[in-house]
C-alpha cells in the first residue's frame, strides 16, 4: 500500500471536512428519497415498507391502472419547467455577457462598486424582493400605471399569473448565478489575442466568433448550469408569480409532500426531476468536451 506524503496528507485533511459534509447533508438525503421514491405510499401519509415501483408508472406509463392512473400531465409538467428553465438561462446570459464586458473596461474602483451592486440582493430576502414583483405586475401594479398614464393601454394587461411573470421573477433572482461566472471569463480575456485578430484583419463579428466567445465559453457553460438547476427545481416563484396557472416541477413536489402527504410519489418526482437535470447537464457537457477536443485537433493539425 502506497503511503502519502507530506503535501498528500495535508490536503485530504482539508478535503475529509467538506467529503463528509456532502456525504451526510447531499448524498444521505438523495439516498433516502431514492429508497422512498420505491416503497408505497401510506393510508394517511408517509410510506409502507414494501417495495412498490408504481409510482414511476405514474409518470412514465406503466401504472397499474386500478390504484395508480397513468397521466401525461406531469411529463408536461416536467418539459414545460425544462422550457422556464431554458428561457430563464437564455434571458440572463443576454443581459449578463454584454454588461460582463461594459464592466470589465470600467477603473478598479468603479468595477468593484458595480460587482457589489449586482451581488447586493443577496443581502435581502427572497420572498422581499418576490413581493416587490407583485407589487409591479398585479393589475393596479407599477407597470400597468405607468402604461395607462403613457396611453398605451386602455385597460390594464394581466401581466401577473404567467409564463412570462415566473421567467421575470426567475431573471431577477438568478441574475448573479450567471453574471459571476461569466464576469470571471471575461476579466481573464487576453487582450493581445483580440488585437492580433483585428490586425490580421477579421470583422468584429469574426473576432467574436472565432476568438472572445470561445474564450469565455468555460464562464458561460458554468453560469447556464448554476442558473438551469436550481431554475428547474425552483417553486418559490411560480407559487408567488405564476399562481395557479403555472405549476412547475417543484410545485408538484411541495404539494405531494405536504399537501396530498403522498410521500412515495413525491420523491418519485423528485428523483426524476434530478435524473432529467444529469441528462440535460452531461449531454451539454459532453457536447462542449467533443468541440473543444476538436477545436485542439484542427489547431494542432494546422
Amino acid at each position: 500500500m502506497r503511503a502519502f506524503n507530506g503535501q498528500q496528507k495535508q490536503l485530504l485533511v482539508l478535503l475529509t471536512p467538506a467529503t463528509l459534509f456532502l456525504g451526510v447533508f447531499f448524498l444521505g438525503p438523495l439516498l433516502i428519497m431514492a429508497v422512498y421514491s420505491f416503497l408505497e405510499p401510506g393510508l394517511y401519509g408517509g410510506v409502507e415498507w414494501n417495495f412498490y415501483h408504481w409510482s414511476y408508472g405514474r409518470v412514465f406509463g406503466w401504472a397499474d391502472g386500478f390504484y395508480e392512473e397513468f397521466d401525461i400531465v406531469y411529463l408536461e409538467i416536467l418539459l414545460r419547467s425544462a422550457a422556464l428553465a431554458l428561457a430563464t438561462v437564455a434571458v440572463t446570459l443576454v443581459l449578463c455577457y454584454p454588461v460582463a464586458f461594459w464592466i470589465s473596461r470600467m477603473p478598479s474602483r468603479w468595477k468593484s462598486f458595480c460587482i457589489f451592486m449586482i451581488a447586493l440582493p443577496f443581502f435581502s430576502s427572497m420572498i422581499i424582493r418576490l413581493y416587490a414583483w407583485v407589487l409591479i405586475l398585479r393589475d393596479s401594479g407599477f407597470a400597468n400605471q405607468i402604461l395607462l398614464s403613457l396611453g398605451m393601454i386602455s385597460e390594464p394587461l394581466d401581466l401577473m399569473y404567467s409564463g412570462t411573470a415566473v421567467i421575470l421573477g426567475m431573471v431577477y433572482i438568478f441574475v448573479p448565478f450567471m453574471f459571476l461566472p461569466v464576469y470571471s471569463s471575461v476579466e481573464n480575456l487576453d487582450p493581445k489575442l483580440i488585437k492580433a485578430s483585428q490586425d490580421l484583419g477579421a470583422t468584429p463579428l469574426t473576432t467574436f466568433r472565432k476568438v472572445i466567445f470561445p474564450m469565455t465559453l468555460p464562464g458561460v457553460v458554468s453560469g447556464c448550469i448554476l442558473v438551469f438547476i436550481p431554475a428547474l427545481g425552483n417553486f418559490i416563484v411560480p407559487s408567488m408569480l405564476g399562481g395557479a396557472k403555472v405549476v412547475m416541477i417543484g410545485n408538484l413536489v411541495e404539494q405531494q409532500f405536504l399537501a396530498s402527504r403522498n410521500w412515495p410519489f413525491g420523491a418519485t418526482l423528485s428523483m426524476v426531476m434530478i435524473l432529467f437535470m444529469l441528462l440535460v447537464v452531461s449531454f451539454y457537457l459532453i457536447r462542449l468536451v467533443k468541440k473543444q477536443h476538436n477545436s485542439r485537433g484542427s489547431a494542432a493539425d494546422a
